[in-house]
């Protein structure tokens, strides 16, 4: 009998085969869908809306909070939270505001909002990953920490007359586009860049998968974690400082329910609550889904208890869609 000596190879791919149905299937496409139509009943609601100025002046009214939401989509990834971030505004801003008002120089005051949010941030992870608490739970209680610091402080006054070339930062334009807009773009390259770019990001979806494993393999989990929540307080003193510019004081009750609008849109924007599922992307679409949906609701008077329902109710749908998708993906 004659034996077949021929050598069989086999190919093992490292990349999965491009398909245009998983392409255009994406939750990205999705969002890119809901938005267009929310630009179109924005633009029936009022004749004047659909134009260059009156579209990039909408973007000044909401982008401020979404500086937090690069850090709350790490956060999320994962499979943590981080509730405290509307507080931690309020007392970056109102301690900004005190040190001005007080005789500091704009310029100290302003560094000395982004060192109280990165002591906000780290005091965050460091209870977490030191006392193994639930973030939840940690986040809920500085929450009421930091907003009750703010209101000790200031009270029920407000600290305003800033230098005019603070406003700059809520209301200027360079070159026709709004000022906070390009830094916002600036910091989503950054956002996208590191998350799935890197080393870091890699080892942020590897956390969120698995963090047992992760540990084993040699991630560093705790000193990842602490850097996230670090950088999520830092982040939400930049948004004091824009925020703060906008309205041309600050008071204690600022960025109040801010964590439900950053939240709702990282988890419109496709990041799983289950943690390691997700792209940045989809949160950065979803800041302009849930900024113009208000912005819209606002030209025809829409109450803002309304406005509170509709974010729950898309906070909802998000999470539950989302998951339900996830899920089925795993059992293929």
């Amino acid at each position: 009998m004659a034996r077949d000596n021929s050598v069989h190879s086999r190919t093992i791919l490292n990349k999965r085969e491009f398909s245009w149905k998983t392409f255009f299937f994406q939750w990205e496409w999705l969002l890119i869908l809901i938005l267009a139509l929310i630009m179109v009943v924005n633009s029936v609601v009022s004749p004047y809306f659909l134009n260059y100025n009156s579209i990039t002046g909408a973007t000044m009214t909401f982008l401020d909070k979404a500086f937090i939401v690069f850090p709350m989509v790490l956060i999320m990834l994962m499979r943590e939270i981080d509730i405290s971030v509307g507080s931690t505004v309020a007392l970056s801003a109102v301690t900004m505001g005190v040190l001005y008002s007080a005789g500091v120089p704009m310029v100290v005051a302003i560094l000395a909002c982004i060192l109280v949010g990165a002591i906000c941030g780290f005091l965050n992870g460091y209870l977490i990953v030191k006392y193994q608490l639930s973030a939840v739970i940690v986040t809920l209680s500085t929450m009421i920490f930091y907003r009750g610091l703010a209101y000790v402080m200031l009270e029920d006054q407000s600290a305003g007359g800033f230098p005019e070339w603070f406003n700059y930062f809520g209301w200027g334009y360079v070159g026709g586009i709004p000022f906070i807009l390009i830094i916002f773009i600036v910091f989503a390259i950054i956002a996208t860049l590191i998350l799935h770019k890197t080393v870091f990001g890699r080892h942020i979806y590897a956390i969120g998968s698995n963090t047992k494993a992760s540990r084993f393999s040699g991630i560093k989990v705790d000193k990842i974690k602490i850097i996230v929540f670090t950088v999520a307080g830092i982040a939400a003193a930049i948004t004091a400082i824009f925020l703060t510019s906008r309205m041309g004081s600050t008071r204690p009750n600022v960025a109040d329910m801010y964590e439900l609008d950053v939240i709702a849109m990282v988890a419109l924007g496709g990041i799983s609550t289950a943690g390691g599922k997700g792209k940045m992307l989809g949160a950065i679409i979803a800041v302009f889904i849930i900024g113009f949906l208000h912005y819209g609701l606002g030209l025809i008077n829409v109450p803002a208890q309304s406005l509170l329902v509709i974010t729950g109710l898309l906070l909802i749908i998000s999470v539950t869609v989302t998951n339900i998708k996830f899920k089925r993906r795993k059992r293929k």
